[in-house]
């Protein structure tokens, strides 16, 4: 599996496109890119990274913020205008009833896609794209769903927007790459995000067994605070500790 760091943004306008990163698998013997988020400037992002939009019809939500799913319309209407019709859609309960009212503001688009929804909560296992998928919810101000990809051996976990929770280092036991939001920088008073102090505080009672962690989501407060977190971090986690930049590519 290959990772791509589409965004690592948030919805601050800032040199990072908001949130989005794809998880390269190997299904029938073809690279199969599935998305994890398409917030605003992952569109484009997509085309940056060399990637084909028309190859991309397998999406994951974390959650339904706009800065996760701002261009998840613009996408499909992209392969719409291509001649591409199909796409799934997985993600927290509200789904289904945001996309339906979401296209109701566009019917000339209504009755020409074929986008099938599917609403997961924690503790899901889907077999999908020869890829093991599990969830589980995490701690944020609305329903989110932190997602677990497994094949061949090798794992990817990425967290989507929350608080340190139990649930989540339990969901990435085991992983080689764990993608963990860091939103702002050491001492800032914030809940429903992580900070680094609280990320750490968070391991020396829950220990962190991933081999790599990349930290994502980063409001421009951590622009000059980066080398901070990682340092703070690895006082309580032994293994690798990268900040992700958008366009990162990563091999699991």
């Amino acid at each position: 599996m290959k990772l791509t760091f589409l965004g690592t943004g948030t919805g601050i306008p800032q040199a990072r496109a908001q949130s989005g990163l794809i998880i390269e698998a190997e299904a029938g013997g073809k690279k199969k890119p599935l998305l994890f988020d398409c917030g605003c400037g992952i569109l484009q992002r997509i085309y940056e990274s060399g990637y084909d939009h028309r190859d991309i019809d397998t999406i994951f939500l974390t959650h339904l913020h706009l800065d996760h799913v701002s261009d998840l319309l613009g996408l499909i209407k992209a392969n719409w205008l291509v001649g591409l019709t199909q796409a799934h859609i997985y993600g927290p309960a509200g789904t289904a009833e945001w996309f339906d009212k979401l296209m109701a503001l566009y019917p000339y688009l209504e009755d020409r896609l074929q986008v099938k929804i599917t609403e997961l909560t924690g503790g899901t296992v889907l077999n999908l794209a020869d890829c093991t998928i599990s969830t589980a919810h995490g701690c944020h101000s609305v329903t989110t769903i932190g997602y677990r990809v497994e094949q061949a051996g090798r794992t990817a976990v990425y967290t989507g927007d929350t608080e340190p929770c139990d649930s989540l280092t339990e969901l990435a036991r085991g992983a080689h790459v764990l993608v963990y939001e860091c939103s702002f920088p050491l001492g800032f008073e914030v809940d429903n995000h992580t900070t680094p102090d609280m990320l750490a505080a968070h391991i020396s009672q829950h220990p962190l067994h991933v081999d790599r962690l990349y930290l994502t989501h980063l409001y421009p407060h951590m622009q000059g605070h980066e080398q901070e977190a990682i340092d703070h971090i690895r006082t309580v986690f032994p293994g690798e500790v990268h900040i992700a930049e958008d366009l990162m590519q990563v091999d699991v």
